[in-house]
């Protein structure tokens, strides 16, 4: 589960569950998704996950780990951690500490791991019990170093080593009782190829505070390894792992507008999406104009062979209608450009995965929508000729190599701060996936009945009327309509949906901005156009304005977060 699920709702969960029983649920439901054909990467994708950078990997107790960033936990939660962990972000996990009635647990955690699994145990049982389950098994205690023969002085140095309490200065909240009162180092031990005989440098940190920043500091040095404990988890939840892969990542100042040049062979894939989401933007723009003006260019005229006069003759609500059909989808497809300028200028540019990721599976979506414009009959030139210029520049940005990371690692600042942007950010999701419920919704209606009942109630009249007294046309070119507009809604909710589950991060302003301006435009034109020509159904309006409430809040909770210097 994200950080935006399971701090804004564990209160709740115990509150109905009991405490213990919540964690254990959701641990063993994130456990038994792992355990899935696939459903491990499937969950570290939908949460934005992506492969810990290069030089956080190395060696504990002679294993070669991808990530030096794991997870300490008792033997009874062994099996579901090893499960759960690993696609949160965990390159290894240590079960300590572990006596002989422990064994059957840890055989039957080692037998589905994905990671290395480290077990401490200064029983000598136990380790001929395990030495061929398990990639590992290291002393319980710094003793058992100085019999391998390392120095005491060393030693002690290494005991005195501080953890910064948090990246601020400011004292954070104790994660849990249980979790080590400051910085506390073990020697790693002894790797299951070396069968006992041998020891590792290194030195295990677990942290006592969740400050992300002091643990990327500490993973600068390849001779460290830092595991969370279950208490640290609980606290910081579980997308610790990832902030601190993004914290740990070595980065670069990003690129300049300036920079591009004038040469579009040498245009960086965020640049090319860049220039796709002002095209859309500029041709919503152009849309809007058109509805708010003549409503009718010359090829629709002839599609219908009527002009507005005629069709007002036959319904003298039509053209308003066809105007407020036609506004709704210029404001969505303004709303979807700003959101590809804030995913590209934003996001991509700054070497962000997870940007470019939902750039293009929204324009995935959108494009795939397009022969939703043709399904009836209607093939209308400006709205192909915009599909042929954009669908070049969509692949040029695809095809373009990713940028390295150039983003900027903040503090974590005050966690009641965040934990309120939390709260907005699972409300923004929830907004998202509403509107592409209702894009879904849109476009069935645009393929199939082309009206709902409040459609007709508006117009005061029926299919069948309108059809006899307008001829066969009208119904298929309200239908194109209607079709265009919810292939434009289900980009856009997909852009939101991503945008809002992977892009807060403190600082990230331009995720703030980005999700406001594509709201303003999205929702208001709809709004206002409803109003104007008098259609005015709550029941056919409140997912709007349900939708503009939760924008609202959401944004109102997220900002000191997001907009934060």
């Amino acid at each position: 589960m994200p950080d935006w699920t399971y701090q804004p709702l564990r209160g709740i969960a115990g509150a109905l569950l009991g405490v213990r029983r919540s964690r254990r649920m959701a641990l063993r439901t994130l456990a038994w998704t792992g355990s899935l054909p696939g459903g491990g990467r499937a969950v570290a994708r939908l949460l934005g996950h992506r492969h810990p950078p290069a030089h956080l990997s190395g060696t504990v107790g002679g294993v070669a780990v991808r990530s030096r960033l794991g997870a300490a936990v008792p033997p009874e939660v062994a099996r579901d951690a090893v499960r759960a962990l690993p696609p949160l972000g965990a390159g290894l996990i240590l079960v300590e500490p572990v006596g002989l009635a422990d064994v059957p647990l840890v055989r039957e955690a080692a037998a589905g791991r994905r990671v290395p699994l480290l077990v401490r145990t200064g029983d000598p049982a136990v380790t001929a019990a395990l030495a061929a389950h398990v990639d590992a098994i290291l002393p319980t205690d710094d003793e058992e170093q100085l019999r391998a023969g390392r120095g005491g002085e060393e030693l002690r140095a290494r005991r005195d080593v501080e953890w910064p309490r948090s990246d601020q200065g400011v004292e954070e909240p104790q994660a849990e009782r249980g979790v080590e009162a400051g910085g506390l180092e073990r020697g790693v031990g002894v790797s299951r190829a070396e069968r006992g005989v041998g020891v590792c440098e290194g030195g295990i940190v677990l942290p006592a505070s969740p400050a992300v920043g002091a643990a990327a500091r500490v993973l600068a040095d390849p001779a460290k390894i830092v595991l969370a404990t279950p208490a640290l988890l609980i606290e910081a939840g579980p997308g610790w792992f990832g902030r601190v892969m993004e914290a740990a990542t070595p980065t670069a100042p990003a690129p300049s507008l300036r920079a591009v040049g004038r040469d579009p062979r040498r245009w960086p894939g965020w640049w090319w999406g860049l220039v796709t989401g002002a095209v859309i933007a500029v041709a919503g723009l152009v849309a809007a104009a058109v509805a708010l003006g003549p409503v009718l260019l010359w090829y629709d005229r002839a599609f219908l062979d009527m002009d507005q006069e005629a069709l007002h003759a036959v319904n003298h609500h039509l053209v308003h209608f066809l105007r407020h059909d036609r506004i709704t989808l210029a404001g969505t497809m303004v709303a979807v450009g700003v959101l590809y300028l804030g995913l590209t200028a934003g996001g991509m540019r700054r070497g962000w995965p997870w940007a470019r990721e939902a750039y293009l599976v929204s324009g995935a979506i959108g494009f795939a929508a397009v022969p939703y414009l043709f399904t009836h009959g209607y093939v209308e030139p400006l709205h192909t000729a915009l599909a042929v210029v954009l669908l070049p520049m969509f692949l040029a940005a695809a095809r373009r190599p990713r940028e390295r990371p150039r983003w900027t690692s903040r503090p974590d600042g005050p966690e009641r701060e965040r934990r309120r942007a939390l709260t907005g950010q699972l409300l923004m999701v929830v907004t998202g996936v509403g509107l592409f419920v209702g894009g879904v919704a849109v476009s069935a209606v645009g393929l199939g009945g082309v009206f709902v009942p409040s459609d007709l109630e508006y117009l005061g009249t029926g299919p069948d009327a309108l059809r006899a007294a307008a001829g066969t046309r009208l119904l298929p070119f309200v239908a194109h309509d209607r079709a265009g507009f919810g292939g434009a809604l289900l980009a856009a909710a997909a852009a939101i949906t991503l945008l809002s589950a992977w892009g807060w991060r403190r600082g990230e302003s331009w995720v703030w901005w980005t999700l406001s301006l594509a709201a303003v435009a999205g929702f208001v034109p709809a709004v206002l156009t409803h109003l104007a020509i008098g259609y005015v159904d709550l029941w056919h309006l409140a997912p709007v304005l349900f939708g503009m409430a939760l924008t609202a809040t959401a944004l109102t909770l997220s900002r000191p977060y997001l907009c934060s210097p």
